[in-house]
C-alpha cells in the first residue's frame, strides 16, 4: 500500500529511544534523558515577549513565503555581523525548522543518481533526505582518534571528483566535533577544486567551547561562498526548538528554487515564531553565553566520568551538547538479557539497568558508539555518571 519512497525511510533512532524512555517514565521509573537533542533551558524572556507581542498585535496571518522582510533582514544582518557573509534579502529563505531548510536545499540541488559525500558519523536525517531526492550517499569515515573530522584527502579518496555535493555539519551532531579555521579553509579549497557544492549545517554555531571562534566555510572567499548553502536557525542557540524556525542563505538561484519548493510543501513558517526570531537574532547574547558556559561545565563533568569507566573511550568534543563515546570495549560482556554486541545493545542495557536513555550509534552510521546529550541539569549529569558506572561494573 505504501509508496516505495516511504518504505525506504527508517524511523528516527532518537525518537525511538525517547518513546521507550517515556514508556518507562509512565511506569513510574525515574529515567535520565541523555537522548534529548534540545537545550533544557527555557526560551529567553525577551524572545518570548516578542512572540506574545506578535499575538497581541494580531500578527497571525500568512507571511511572504520566504519569510517576513523583518526576519530576513535580521538574518542578513546576523550573517554579516557574525560571519562576514554578505547576502541580499532574496538570498535568504526562512523555513519551519532547519530540518526543512536542509531538505529543501537538497531537493533544489540534487537530481536522481547524484552522489553526496557524507562524513560519518552523520546526523540521522541526512541519508534519509538524500534518498528521498533519489540521490546516493557516499560515506566518508572519520574516527575518534582524529576527533571525528574529515580531511580534504579523505574527500578526494572517497571520489569527490564524481560527487555533486558534500554535507558538512560543525559543530557536529552526534560527535560535537568542531573545525578550526585552517581545517575549514583547506576543505573549502578542496570543494572549489573538485567543483563540489556544500550544504553547511551550522545550527550549533553558537555552542562552541574553550574560547574557540566560529568560522563559516562560506567565509573563505567568493569561490566557496558561491557554491555553499548555509543552514542555520534559532532552535539550539536560543532554546527555541518548539518555535520551528530555520533558515538558509546562499546563491540566489538556489534559494529561489528552495522558495518554490517550500511554497508547495509548507508555505511560510509560523508568523508568531518569525516575530520572536527577529528578537532572538538581535546582538544580545547574554542568555546564550550563560547557556554555553553551563554546557561546557556539563561536558567536562560527563567527559571525566566516561573516561573513568572501563571499556569506554571518549574524546573531548569542541561544541554542541553531545559526547559520542566508543563503547565497543563493552562488547562481549554479559548482562541479564544477553551479551552486548552493538550500540543498540548498550543503549537497551543502560535503559534497563541504569534507567538512562542514550541514543545508539547505528542511526549515526557508527555502531561502536552511543550518543549522550548533556542538555540536562548538572545534578542529573552527575547522577547519570554514577548510574552508568555502576551498571558497567555489574557486567560479567
Amino acid at each position: 500500500m505504501l509508496s516505495r519512497r516511504v518504505q525506504q525511510i527508517g524511523f528516527s533512532p532518537t525518537l525511538r529511544i525517547s518513546a521507550l524512555a517515556q514508556q518507562r517514565r509512565s511506569e513510574g521509573v525515574d529515567v535520565l534523558d541523555f537522548a534529548a537533542g534540545q537545550p533544557d533551558f527555557n526560551t529567553p524572556e525577551r524572545i518570548k515577549q516578542a512572540g506574545v507581542a506578535a499575538i497581541d498585535n494580531n500578527q497571525t496571518r500568512y507571511t511572504p513565503n520566504p519569510g517576513t522582510v523583518e526576519l530576513r533582514q535580521a538574518i542578513v544582518d546576523k550573517l554579516a555581523r557574525d560571519n562576514g557573509l554578505e547576502y541580499g534579502l532574496d538570498q535568504v529563505v526562512v523555513s519551519p525548522g532547519a530540518k526543512a531548510s536542509l531538505y529543501f536545499a537538497l531537493m533544489a540541488l540534487l537530481d536522481p543518481g547524484d552522489k553526496v559525500l557524507v562524513p560519518t558519523p552523520y546526523w540521522v536525517s541526512y541519508p534519509e533526505q538524500i534518498g528521498l531526492c533519489g540521490a546516493e550517499a557516499v560515506y566518508v569515515e572519520t574516527s575518534l582518534a582524529d576527533g571525528f573530522k574529515v580531511t580534504p584527502q579523505q574527500l578526494v579518496a572517497a571520489g569527490a571528483a564524481g560527487c555533486k555535493l558534500v554535507i558538512l555539519n560543525y559543530p557536529n551532531n552526534p560527535t560535537g566535533a568542531a573545525y578550526d579555521p585552517a581545517e575549514l579553509e583547506a576543505l573549502a579549497a578542496c570543494c572549489v577544486e573538485h567543483d563540489l557544492w556544500v550544504v553547511a549545517d551550522e545550527i550549533y554555531e553558537k555552542l562552541l567551547f574553550d574560547g574557540q571562534q566560529f568560522r563559516s566555510i562560506a567565509s573563505f572567499g567568493a569561490g566557496i561562498r558561491d557554491r555553499t548553502v548555509v543552514i542555520n536557525g534559532v532552535s539550539k542557540a536560543y532554546a527555541m526548538t518548539g518555535w520551528r524556525i530555520g533558515y538558509a542563505a546562499g546563491p540566489k538561484e538556489v534559494l529561489a528554487g528552495m522558495g518554490r519548493l517550500q511554497s508547495h510543501a509548507t508555505s511560510n513558517a509560523a508568523s508568531v515564531s518569525q516575530a520572536a526570531s527577529v528578537e532572538a537574532l538581535q546582538p544580545d547574547d547574554a542568555e546564550l553565553l550563560h547557556m554555553r558556559e553551563q554546557f561546557q561545565k556539563r561536558r567536562d563533568l560527563l567527559l571525566a566520568g566516561l573516561r573513568g569507566m572501563d571499556g569506554v573511550e571518549c574524546n573531548k568534543a569542541g561544541g554542541a551538547f553531545y559526547l559520542f563515546p566508543d563503547i565497543s570495549g563493552l562488547f562481549g560482556r554479559r548482562w541479564a538479557k544477553g551479551t552486548l554486541e552493538s550500540g543498540s545493545d548498550v543503549a537497551e542495557f543502560l535503559l534497563e539497568e541504569a534507567s538512562m536513555a542514550v541514543v545508539p550509534g547505528e542511526g549515526f552510521g557508527a555502531p561502536r558508539h552511543v550518543r549522550l546529550s548533556y542538555a540536562l541539569a548538572t545534578e542529573r549529569v552527575e547522577e547519570g555518571v554514577r548510574r552508568m558506572a555502576g551498571a558497567i561494573a555489574g557486567l560479567s
